[in-house]
């Protein structure tokens, strides 16, 4: 549930741009720089270089108990925005709640999960913030008629959804793996916790840049689409915001049944390596028949389906796995965190100015860039895909981590001691 109201934030923001754009004359830099610090960008950044590092140290549930309240007050806050400064507030509030969740949620749910099922169980969170856009813009569709109220009735639900769940959260068991590390319970083959653990190993880093290779250029695609994917249609010749929205509702179809479907049956079972080429191949195509096909029904609507199904067994899905599977107990969502906040940061830079090159551009031209992020994405999670399927979280943590300590004690071993000083032989010593 916190991925489906993480994401259908996000949506919420991306189907009422326009009317907030209409109702307060805002400028395309200005609505740029809205989607840049909201939920989608920066504000989730924030909160995610916050939470991670709070969740490692004072545990799961404790992000659980607190960020959902901040979420409501963001969205509460757009509820009632009767200005571009309080509605500013309210996306960067929402955003910075969601950053928070989302390495705690993650996190949890990897933890939690048999050994034996994991990509299924994380696949569940996947599935969820699949769920969040095929409703919002469902009800995006449904209220288009009434307008900008209509997009206040959206962020309103979610804040219905937002305090049920706050409640419901209440009765969450902690993380066992986590307590266990805390209390000493078991031992682990990673030294240190924190931020300065996670960057005093080389074998961290390694992880960090593959990780960020694989979700942060994917991401810097799927960010534009979600937030600014009505502009692109509008673009393309798509200019009805009710048609862009039931567009969104089949891309969003497409990738809860994939998630389902594929991801989550598969990715526990097939070659890991195979099934996230095969999603990230789809990717490509699906940005590649949108700006070399002939402009029409049928070439939105091939896009969709491609697209929805590559994002549903694509690289937010393996990430949500390898990012768990990478790192210690002691510092997995602080890992996390470091992760989600370079993504966001990457797309927030590109909403910043995305809205003015897609009016200054087109589609193909900003089509070429998003294909070619998609490409390194592509091979860098094809070429290093780690070797974790099947494996316990403790099992992973003590080859990596041992594996370092060795290499590190070897390395020691190999570099000469250092020559003692020569010193003086008194007499009195002779």
């Amino acid at each position: 549930m916190s991925n489906y109201i993480e994401s259908g934030s996000i949506i919420a923001i991306a189907t009422s741009l326009g009317f907030w754009q209409a109702e307060f004359h805002l400028s395309d830099g200005f609505v740029g720089i809205l989607a840049a610090f909201s939920a989608n960008a920066f504000g989730a950044a924030i909160g995610a270089i916050l939470g991670g590092p709070l969740t490692d140290r004072l545990g799961r549930k404790f992000i659980y108990t607190y960020d959902l309240l901040l979420y409501m007050l963001g969205v509460l806050l757009a509820v009632f925005a009767v200005n571009s400064g309080m509605l500013f507030a309210a996306f960067l509030i929402t955003g910075i709640a969601v950053g928070a969740g989302v390495p705690a949620s993650w996190t949890y749910i990897a933890e939690q999960a048999p050994d034996h099922a994991r990509a299924k169980h994380v696949g569940m969170a996947q599935l969820a913030w699949s769920i969040g856009p095929l409703i919002g813009f469902a009800l995006a569709a449904a209220l288009a008629p009434l307008g900008l109220f209509g997009s206040r009735i959206i962020f309103f639900h979610l804040f219905v959804v937002a305090a049920i769940v706050w409640w419901v959260r209440q009765g969450l068991p902690e993380s066992k793996l986590w307590t266990d590390v805390k209390t000493g319970a078991v031992s682990t083959a990673a030294s240190g916790r924190g931020m300065r653990a996670l960057f005093s190993k080389r074998v961290n880093i390694t992880a960090l840049l593959f990780l960020f290779g694989v979700y942060g250029f994917w991401n810097l695609v799927a960010g534009q689409a979600g937030i600014f994917m009505p502009r692109v249609y509008e673009a393309a010749g798509v200019h009805s915001a009710v048609e862009q929205d039931l567009l969104q509702v089949l891309v969003w179809g497409c990738t809860v049944a994939a998630t389902y479907f594929g991801f989550m049956r598969l990715a526990d079972r097939m070659s890991r390596r195979i099934l996230y080429a095969i999603g990230a191949l789809l990717g490509i195509l699906a940005w590649v028949v949108l700006v070399f096909a002939p402009p029409g029904l049928a070439t939105l609507l091939t896009f969709a389906v491609t697209w929805g199904i590559a994002s549903g067994i694509g690289a937010q899905a393996f990430y949500g796995v390898w990012t768990a599977e990478l790192f210690a107990t002691s510092y997995r969502a602080s890992a996390q965190g470091v992760l989600f906040f370079a993504a966001r940061i990457a797309v927030g830079l590109l909403s910043s100015v995305f809205p003015l090159l897609l009016a200054s551009s087109g589609v193909p031209t900003v089509g070429l860039l998003l294909i070619g992020f998609l490409a390194v994405a592509l091979l860098i999670g094809v070429i290093w895909t780690p070797a974790t399927q099947g494996k316990s979280l403790r099992q992973i943590e003590g080859e990596r981590y041992a594996r370092w300590s060795s290499e590190a004690a070897r390395s020691d071993a190999a570099t000469p001691a250092p020559r003692e000083p020569a010193t003086e032989v008194t007499q009195t010593q002779r």
